[in-house]
């Protein structure tokens, strides 16, 4: 189970836990002593470090909608649904990454539906945060405060981490603030956990807890390379696997909201799926990890850049390509008009594209291009009622096969047999997976419904 965290302080049994570090392993790095008659420690990069890493308290309303069983409404003229207001309270980290303009970085999930956000610092002062930005799918948020003699964390270069190195956690797990725990990069690329839309996780054994998301993950100079946001466990405690956004992979998506306000997410525009050994033979490939592209959008960036059915992705702008869920994630959180250098096979060839990407907002498509039981509709990226990105029907031909089936002007498509869905291109894997029956969820408004297409 994959756990997100934003929790109020709460009783916890606690377990003493000791590691010993060999001092030849460190002896070179500044932060340690070489002093034979001292102990290697990481207090001397974490007494820099930790005054960066805040505590932020959350509270809000969360508004919850009840459909109201038609009887109810025919007899006791009862309306449509029963909406219910119920106020919480919350505990985050976040990380300063501009003391000069008062940048916070946290997770979307620790600030999101907040009407109130309160930052303290280490030192114990305490600041009200405005909240400029946030993106649900890569769940990061930008926050400002007053810029008063603050502390930043300068950002490492993410893509240059490799399993097993050294990174320390730093946060507010259960209320326990500047809280410090140490482990090793397990694993990089990690994706399908189905934690968020767009996953391209650093894994550790770096113990993360209830409250420690928005946090900071330092490597031993005390650079943020990424943001601590969920952990897989079954009881929802720490079991040694722990989730971090990448700092290049945050760094992109808050210039981005700085610039505009809101994630403008790029689009290459094509399908595919995962390379194993089975398609790498199939395919006659050495290569048995990447994208493998199975076909290119009309008059998209992809075909403009000169992709072609067939390609295996193996790259982008350098950086070794594990799978087409990494790929996606990449490719939307460069932001649109991005110039991107894949690096591809095409028939045993190695080559390099520049590709510059596509505004995914922008994208308009007829749906019988994706599916065509819903000949007449025209799709769009798009947002409900409620904010949650989804594929809006900005169109619906009159007796078209779309309109029978139920799609109205201003619906919002959410999910395909319940899997969560957030732009074109993962409506179309989704449809592209799915047999039989498909199940639709619609936000119509403030209403969420089904349409159901054999």
């Amino acid at each position: 189970m994959i756990k997100h965290f934003r929790t109020g302080l709460i009783a916890t049994g606690l377990t003493i836990c000791a590691a010993t570090l060999v001092a030849p392993t460190y002896a070179a790095l500044p932060f340690f002593s070489s002093d034979k008659d001292e102990v290697p420690s990481l207090a001397p990069m974490l007494q820099e470090a930790t005054p960066a890493v805040v505590s932020i308290a959350v509270e809000g309303t969360q508004t919850s909608r009840q459909r109201v069983p038609e009887m109810f409404r025919y007899f006791f003229g009862a309306p449509q649904e029963q909406v219910q207001e119920r106020p919480f309270r919350g505990l985050g980290s976040g990380v300063i990454i501009d003391a000069e303009e008062g940048y916070v970085v946290t997770n979307n999930h620790v600030v999101d539906n907040a009407d109130e956000i309160t930052v303290k610092l280490n030192d114990g002062r305490e600041f009200k945060a405005k909240k400029l930005g946030a993106d649900e799918q890569s769940d990061i948020a930008l926050l400002k405060i007053d810029p008063e003699d603050l502390t930043e964390l300068p950002l490492a270069d993410s893509d240059a981490l490799l399993v097993g190195d050294f990174v320390v956690a730093i946060g507010n797990p259960f209320g326990l603030s500047q809280t410090v725990t140490s482990g090793i990069v397990s694993a990089l690329s990690r994706s399908g956990l189905n934690i968020g839309g767009l996953e391209d996780f650093i894994q550790t054994d770096a113990a993360i807890n209830r409250g420690n998301s928005g946090g900071a993950l330092v490597n031993l100079k005390g650079e943020l390379v990424g943001i601590n946001t969920a952990i897989f466990g079954p009881n929802g405690g720490n079991v040694g696997i722990g989730f971090a956004i990448p700092s290049n992979m945050m760094k992109r998506l808050v210039d981005q909201i700085i610039e505009f306000g809101e994630v403008r997410r790029g689009l290459l525009g094509i399908l595919g799926s995962d390379v194993d050994a089975g398609l790498a033979e199939a395919m006659n490939s050495d290569i048995n990890k990447g994208a493998f592209v199975s076909e290119v959008q009309p008059d998209s960036a992809a075909e403009k850049g000169g992709l072609e059915a067939g390609d295996i992705i193996i790259a982008v702008n350098g950086k070794e390509l594990n799978s087409f869920r990494e790929l996606r994630a990449k490719v939307a959180s460069m932001g649109a008009g991005a110039e991107v250098e894949l690096t591809v096979l095409r028939r045993g060839d190695s080559i390099d594209l520049k590709v510059v990407l596509d505004d995914a907002s922008d994208v308009q498509i007829t749906a019988a291009e994706i599916l065509p039981a819903l000949e007449g509709a025209t799709l769009a990226a798009g947002t409900d009622a409620r904010g949650n990105a989804g594929i809006e029907v900005t169109d619906v031909e009159r007796n078209s096969p779309a309109a029978r089936f139920g799609l109205q002007p201003e619906d919002v498509i959410v999910a395909v047999n319940r899997q969560r869905i957030t732009n074109l291109t993962e409506f179309r894997n989704a449809l592209d997976g799915a047999s039989g029956v498909i199940a639709l969820n619609v936000n119509r408004g403030s209403t969420s419904l089904y349409l159901v297409i054999r």
